[in-house]
């Protein structure tokens, strides 16, 4: 396995402490042993306005010399900018595809391969379907864009914070849907347990269009402290040959956090599991 770690945990989002440097953060990440890394695209860390090209040369020099791999930047609709594809207002979308945009021109800077899409919300007085429409007709519109940089786009259902794409099959429908090769699917074990669903199954559905998995136990606590069942879904994992990494999306809600004990202890962890299903291979 790959294991990856996304740096909300060493910025202000959503939270507001702590926060660090981004070069600090990837320092850290790969000094404590991750294989990549995932890139939160929020102040203070890589809104991509707030980065000119020199600074991404900088960033992708250091992400090459900490031996880092930029695995997938992550952009952030919600809250009070919008960004939501979904959106009734045609100005909010027009803006959300201007900013998707802009971070896969950054993915590509930095040298990452998928950019995940947060297909938006339904709206109080808009039907289901007027918002899938709209949200698919933007998703056709970023991922031609991306096509273009070589980027894959990843969507991914978001149970737990959206209602428009939560499901294994909602992902996969969208994907169909506008029917490009670059564009896939993953998922969060976050939202799997939020439906009571079982996150090994969204491996078996996803299958070989799956490419990006988040992982963090109930309530988005380290990894082995809540009720995922990381034995079955490693397994499933291998089965299913997924060739991908294992990208923690964990240590983001509370300014008690410590990044780096939480980094640390979900690596040893996971890999734990990992070894344990070698050793029981091998027998």
């Amino acid at each position: 396995m790959k294991y990856a770690f996304n740096t909300w945990a060493y910025s202000s989002f959503p939270a507001w402490l702590p926060c660090y440097p981004l070069d600090e953060a990837i320092r850290r990440i790969a000094a404590i042993g991750y294989d990549g890394v995932e890139i939160g695209c929020a102040a203070p860390h890589a809104w991509p306005a707030y980065l000119n090209k020199e600074r991404r040369a900088e960033l992708r020099a250091l992400l090459t010399d900490c031996g880092l791999q930029a695995v997938s930047l992550l952009a952030t609709p919600g809250g009070g900018p919008g960004f939501n594809p979904a959106s009734p207002l045609a100005e909010e979308r027009e803006a959300t595809v201007r900013y998707y945009n802009e971070v896969i021109d950054l993915a590509f800077d930095l040298g990452a391969e998928k950019v995940l899409y947060i297909a938006g919300w339904q709206i109080f007085g808009t039907s289901r379907q007027q918002a899938w429409d709209r949200s698919r007709d933007c998703l056709d519109r970023i991922a031609s864009h991306a096509n273009n940089k070589g980027i894959t786009i990843v969507v991914e259902p978001t149970a737990a914070a959206t209602n428009l794409i939560e499901t294994a099959d909602d992902a996969l429908e969208l994907m169909r849907s506008v029917a490009r090769d670059n564009v896939k699917v993953m998922f969060d074990t976050l939202h799997a347990l939020y439906r009571n669903e079982i996150p090994a199954d969204y491996v078996r559905v996803m299958r070989g269009d799956l490419v990006h998995v988040h992982v963090s136990d109930s309530n988005r606590v380290i990894p082995g402290e809540g009720r995922v069942d990381w034995i079955g879904l490693m397994q499933a994992l291998n089965e299913c040959g997924y060739s991908g990494y294992l990208t923690m999306e964990i240590g983001l809600d509370s300014r008690a956090a410590d990044p780096d004990q939480i980094a640390r202890t979900a690596l040893r962890y996971l890999k734990g599991v990992e070894s344990q299903l070698n050793c029981d291979r091998g027998r």
